[in-house]
C-alpha cells in the first residue's frame, strides 16, 4: 500500500499532466457513471422482485386447484 506522502505525489503529477478543469470534467463524468449504474441495478432488482412474486402467486393458484 502506498504511503499518503506518494498519494500526494501521484496526485500532484497527475494534477499537473491533466490540470484541473480536466480532472474536473473527468470526476464529474465518473460520478455520472456510477449513478447511471446504480439506478439500473436498482430497476433490475426491482424487475427480479415482481417477476419473483409473479412466479409466487402462480405457484399458489396452481395448488389451489
Amino acid at each position: 500500500m502506498p504511503s499518503p506522502t506518494e498519494l500526494i505525489i501521484i496526485l500532484a503529477i497527475v494534477l499537473l499532466i491533466f490540470g484541473g478543469k480536466r480532472l474536473k470534467n473527468i470526476g464529474s463524468d465518473l460520478g455520472g457513471a456510477i449513478k447511471g449504474f446504480k439506478s439500473t441495478m436498482k430497476e433490475t432488482e426491482k424487475k427480479e422482485d415482481v417477476i419473483e412474486g409473479e412466479i409466487k402467486a402462480s405457484d399458489d393458484n396452481s395448488e389451489n386447484k
